[in-house]
């Protein structure tokens, strides 16, 4: 795909400066980008890369625009790295459905698979569900009984649906993730253990994002919702009946207990890990690899092991990396009393 940088420009919002009729058909970084390209600079890191990109056009901050030597056009937004996104997607648009079943498809007699879908190579499809208009079924997956795609859905090659799982419209799930399995639901009998039945499915809204490899668990005796606008990013364990509340964000290589409610707008860093039974405030923020042990009620920003809010963290990092100057003023202290160890006796 091609636009003009005027066209670009217009459609997210931006202030041109320069060629308005230059034409543009790809993005890049401002070391690689050519002439009919387009980059970004939203890092102050980057600034000096704006001497010497051979970019066509680049998008910058107000700021920026005004105090760089680059020689190019500009697009000027408040939020530059916002605007390159929104470019990125005019002209890297995500795949059209090519409506049809591959003849190795395996599909139940009961499914419902809309005339626009596609169904690709040695997918399955179970008894009684639902593929909406325009979803992609990729090479390899697996959709069990009762479950439903929405329109427009893209499942990479190789996902796995259990039974009664439901999947809203234009999301994408990619390649590993598994949606359905049972919750690590278990009852401690004796020196064994008894599996308890996971009688929930699993419900995903509109507009979600699953990364490759990502597990989400059904309910024990609810349903783990994921709202509209999720994103989760590659291996991400989702235990049982977790909710999951609107546009929260949670990065690689969480784990989250079964039966905690997460709320909206929510932003977990990678490697952190989540308790169960646990409830999140809406428009919280975790750094990555803490360890979340009990509820956040106020949202904010929290950080470390054990958890505290990430103001207090910062200081007692700052102080723990003094912890070896102190005890050797210590040391030193004691050895100018003559005396420290006795005193101490």
């Amino acid at each position: 795909m091609a636009y003009l940088l005027e066209e670009l420009a217009q459609a997210v919002g931006g202030e041109l400066r320069g060629e308005g009729r230059l034409p543009v058909d790809g993005v890049a970084t401002l070391q690689a980008a050519g002439a009919r390209q387009i980059s970004f600079c939203a890092n102050p890191r980057y600034r000096k890369l704006l001497e010497t990109t051979r970019a066509g056009a680049v998008v910058l901050s107000p700021s920026d625009a005004d105090k760089s030597n680059y020689a190019g056009a500009r697009l000027i937004s408040d939020e530059p790295y916002l605007a390159f996104a929104r470019i990125s997607r005019l002209l890297n648009p995500e795949p059209v459905a090519r409506a049809g079943i591959d003849a190795t498809a395996v599909i139940a007699a009961s499914a419902q698979i809309h005339p626009d879908a596609e169904i690709g190579p040695q997918v399955v499809i179970g008894e009684h569900s639902e593929i909406g208009r325009g979803a992609i079924i990729g090479a390899g997956s697996i959709i069990g009984s009762h479950c439903a795609v929405g329109a427009e859905t893209r499942l990479h090659a190789k996902v796995v649906l259990y039974d009664q799982s439901r999947v809203g419209q234009r999301c994408i799930l990619h390649s590993g993730a598994v949606i359905g399995a049972d919750g690590f639901g278990l009852a401690k009998d004796g020196e064994g253990w008894l599996k308890i039945p996971q009688l929930g499915s699993v419900q995903i809204g509109d507009d979600v994002e699953i990364g490759a490899n990502t597990t989400v668990d059904r309910g024990a005796l609810e349903d783990t919702i994921i709202a509209e606008g999720v994103k989760l990013d590659n291996q991400i364990q989702i235990g049982h009946g977790v909710q999951i509340g609107v546009h929260t964000a949670i990065a690689a290589c969480t784990g989250i207990s079964g039966s905690t409610h997460i709320g909206d707008r929510c932003t977990i860093a990678g490697g952190t890990g989540i308790g169960g039974h646990l409830e999140i405030a809406s428009d919280t923020f975790v750094a990555g690899l803490s360890m979340v042990s009990r509820s956040i009620n106020q949202p904010g920003s929290y950080a470390g092991i054990p958890l505290t809010d990430s103001t207090t963290w910062r200081r007692n990092m700052a102080q723990l990396r003094k912890l070896d100057q102190l005890a050797q003023r210590v040391r030193t202290l004691e050895k100018q009393s003559g005396n420290g160890k006795a005193d101490h006796e």
